[in-house]
């Protein structure tokens, strides 16, 4: 497999524990798996270990045959989705609707590994979220267009209160014989041969809100991430609106002043100012924010590094493990193990 595929692209574990999850619902051996994929189990325990993407193929083919299952990649598909809650609740307080979760959600398959991104657009009355696989091998095959659309759709169903039905589904590979589960995930429109395989929703769902998460009222709980940055705000609404603004694009990457800048309606030189006159800068406000939302976030032990880093917008677990420790003097993973946390 490795020769069809660009020998530099890689995935973290998880992406592979999630096929052996399904693989041995289905009654598939694990040491048949870890042998076909030539795969190590104490480096699959490994959550920041990296592995070839030719390996997740690899897997996913000898999982279908050995399981006689076509549609493993729907299976999944759910398990990543539910291995992704905690990320979503948090999801759900930084975005206020669906269209800042458009925003995001190219950013959330980086914590997959070099598969590919979701690319959004608008067509007529319709928003379509199209899947664009890194490996042309997977453009015809239908592992991993299965897994990642059918978690989106899962992601899609849950977030809003308002449901959000599937208008027409699409995907890049030949019609199969069966597509009873195909058609109980995305419904019955569904087109195959298609240039890209995509999912198609309609544009009003844009304007959706997204569910409020109640993580309690328990006011001694120092760590819940509701109202955060409240106290700030309430003595300096200007610096509390930007700290929000600068959490809810940090998912995106590197944040610039520019974004923070158009995203309050103001210019770059009017939020330079602004900052100026508080004493402060840009560089500095975004790195308040990460180190106050970093100790928040570890406080959650759901949260895996991974998707803190991911969270606070650094391209990695390492990068933002060296960032943590020029703040706090220990490395993220030391100051999870601190007792009271």
């Amino acid at each position: 497999m490795a020769g069809f595929m660009n020998n530099s692209l890689t995935v973290f574990s998880g992406t592979l524990n999630a096929v052996f999850q399904a693989a041995e619902q289905f009654g598939v051996a694990r040491r048949d798996l870890l042998l076909a994929a030539d795969l190590d189990e104490a480096m699959l325990r490994q959550v920041d270990q990296r592995f070839p993407l030719s390996a997740l193929f690899d897997a996913y083919s000898f999982a279908e045959k050995a399981s006689n299952n076509a549609d493993l990649g729907l299976t999944i598909g759910r398990i990543s989705f539910l291995t992704g809650l905690n990320l979503q609740l948090y999801m759900c307080n930084i975005c206020h609707d669906v269209r800042d979760y458009l925003n995001l959600m190219p950013s959330l398959l980086k914590l997959k590994g070099d598969i590919g991104e979701l690319r959004t657009r608008k067509q007529g009355q319709s928003i379509i979220v199209e899947w664009m696989p890194l490996s042309t091998y997977s453009r015809k095959h239908r592992h991993l267009s299965d897994e990642i659309l059918a978690a989106t759709a899962l992601v899609f169903d849950s977030i809003c209160i308002l449901p959000i039905p599937i208008q027409e589904a699409h995907f890049s590979y030949p019609r199969p014989a069966d597509t009873r589960r195909l058609q109980a995930t995305f419904g019955n429109y569904l087109r195959f041969d298609q240039p890209v395989s995509a999912l198609y929703f309609d544009r009003k769902i844009l304007n959706y809100p997204l569910v409020e998460q109640d993580y309690g009222s328990d006011s001694s709980d120092s760590h819940r991430f509701q109202n955060l940055f409240d106290a700030e705000g309430s003595r300096d609404n200007f610096l509390g609106t930007l700290r929000r603004s600068i959490t809810q694009y940090l998912p995106e990457g590197e944040v610039s002043l520019d974004t923070v800048a158009a995203d309050l309606n103001v210019s770059r030189r009017t939020l330079q100012r602004r900052l100026s006159d508080k004493g402060t800068q840009f560089s500095q406000v975004l790195q308040d924010v990460r180190s106050y939302l970093a100790v928040r976030y570890l406080s959650d032990k759901r949260l895996a590094m991974a998707e803190i880093a991911f969270l606070l917008g650094y391209s990695d677990q390492a990068t933002f493990s060296n960032a943590f420790k020029s703040w706090y003097g220990m490395s993220p993973s030391e100051y999870r193990l601190k007792p009271n946390l």
